[in-house]
């Protein structure tokens, strides 16, 4: 059969899978958002359904005020012993620590830390043992992986930290993970960073603490030189093998916006890539050591990609986050419409503002949703301005659509109400530079927003009547400036849906459409 990549598209970096019971289970980092680190199910390696989030509670994880791009880092998701566990990094609290469940559905435990310094912690139970392993430095300083030996039950060390392996000589040595096949023990780790360089090399000894011989080809996969093209980023990858006994890495990569413009803003997706053992105890990777777009693999199974994603079939509890931890008390979630509470705090403070939003999946999108803004005062104090929010005028309720990539940089189409009555403005928000596009006039505090984006540009819209032609354009913005090349950072756009100021605001009939999927 045969299976497309990204196998699990929009923002869902540093992939890390385990098997348990007959199934995969995966999890990815979430960085600033909330519930922290999303977990799926598969029974093939290229379906995945989301199952919840294993990081639930404000006690797990420190997210207040935490830098765009901060938070929570590259997960590792391992089973034994009827137990899962899964293990990762604060990076904005520089603490590594690991939660534990025997029920992957239901809630985990509190943070149990490590006193080991490094990103990218990871896991191995081998007889008896449990090795904790992280990237780090040396006793010169030099950047290595660096491994000690834990009690499971406590997180307690009962070796000191030592380096086993400097990498092949790529910049950033991070995300080892380490395996027991066949009797060998292969650390496999990213080097490069998680850009245009990045890839995934390999060592392997007969020893857990080494010493660890390099593969002879390393990187073992890369699509650093496979240009022009538009899989890129290839790296951080955790190996696996399905029900048929074939091998895969499961890597993050991106796909950058046009094959001749290196702009991703999607962010890091999942891309599964065939392995390869052979007699000599090596393995090799890919296309020529390149990830692919599409594969023809063994099994049976029918890849499945949803398209519409809308209130009523997307679980609040699932596909919806928060910007770091959220005030509850400002959220009315039900089974068709979403009311939002407003409060001081904008989509440009890293903070949490009154935000609920879904990864963006693909570039060519439809997504619509009425809002009716309902404010607490009738400031309805209309004149014969042209512009209801003319210079020095200041924005005292709003409520919208946002494609959010940081509080630096985000597009927001929204219903606002100023002194001067209702309107729909279109907000661009690049550097800093907080820039109103255009706005109309509303008879009231209802509309229909609507963006339509393909690989290169959105477009804005305020829909009127029941036809969807119906439409005034807001204005067009560029993707690229919501891409990592731009705005820096590991995530990816969200389209998030937000209120502000003292105001409640009624959200009806989202609907977010992919096409040519």
């Amino acid at each position: 059969m045969r299976y497309t990549n990204p196998i699990l598209s929009g923002f869902y970096p540093d992939p890390s899978v385990c098997e348990a019971n007959g199934r995969f289970y995966l999890a990815c980092s979430s960085f600033q958002y909330f519930p922290g680190v999303p977990l799926f199910e598969s029974t093939d390696l290229v379906n995945w359904t989301q199952i919840g989030h294993a990081l639930t509670r404000k006690s797990q994880v420190m997210l207040d005020k935490v830098n765009s791009s901060g938070g929570v880092f590259a997960p590792t998701l391992r089973f034994h012993d009827g137990r899962f566990y899964m293990v990762t990094n604060n990076n904005s609290t520089a603490e590594n620590f690991y939660i534990y469940t025997d029920d992957i559905y239901g809630e985990w435990s509190e943070p149990i830390t490590v006193d080991q310094g490094g990103i990218d912690p990871s896991l191995l139970f081998d007889d008896g043992h449990t090795y904790f392993i992280s990237n780090g430095q040396d006793d010169q300083g030099i950047n290595c992986v660096i491994q000690c030996e834990i009690d499971i039950a406590t997180g307690q060390r009962l070796t000191p930290g030592r380096p086993i392996w400097h990498g092949s000589g790529g910049r950033y040595l991070e995300s080892p993970h380490m395996y027991l096949i066949d009797g060998n023990y292969y650390l496999v780790a990213a080097e490069g960073g998680t850009e245009y360089g990045h890839m995934v090399t390999y060592a392997k000894s007969d020893n857990p603490w080494g010493p660890f011989t390099d593969y002879p080809h390393n990187p073992v996969l890369t699509n650093r030189n496979k240009a022009p093209g538009i899989i890129q980023g290839i790296g951080h990858g955790d190996l696996i093998r399905n029900a048929q006994g074939d091998w895969f890495i499961l890597s993050l990569g991106f796909r950058q916006i046009h094959e001749w413009q290196p702009y991703h803003h999607l962010g890091r997706e999942v891309f599964l890539t065939p392995v390869s053992f052979h007699e000599d105890g090596w393995f090799s990777a890919g296309t020529d050591g390149t990830t692919a777009a599409s594969y023809e693999i063994s099994g049976d199974f029918t890849q499945i990609r949803k398209r519409s994603y809308t209130f009523e079939n997307t679980p609040w509890n699932l596909d919806w986050v928060y910007l770091r931890h959220p005030h509850t008390e400002n959220y009315i979630k039900e089974a068709h419409c979403l009311t939002l509470r407003g409060t001081d705090i904008t989509l440009d403070d890293a903070d949490s503002p009154t935000f609920l939003g879904i990864r963006q999946k693909e570039f060519d999108m439809t997504v619509s949703v009425d809002v009716n803004l309902l404010t607490s005062t009738d400031n309805d104090n209309r004149n014969n301005s042209d512009n209801p929010i003319s210079s020095g005028t200041a924005l005292n309720f709003e409520a919208g659509l946002t494609l959010y990539m940081d509080e630096l940089q985000h597009y927001d189409i929204a219903v606002i109400k100023s002194p001067v009555g209702y309107a729909a403005v279109l907000k661009l928000n690049l550097g800093g530079i907080r820039h109103i596009q255009k706005t109309i006039t509303l008879p009231d505090g209802h509309a229909r927003l609507l963006v339509e984006a393909d690989n290169l540009e959105y477009h804005f819209y305020v829909v009127s009547g029941e036809r969807s032609e119906n439409k005034t354009e807001l204005g067009t913005a560029y993707t690229k400036y919501l891409s990592s090349e731009v705005a820096g950072g590991f995530t990816g756009v969200m389209i998030g849906l937000y209120a502000i100021g003292d105001c409640e605001a009624l959200f009806t009939g989202f609907d977010c459409t992919y096409h040519d999927l």
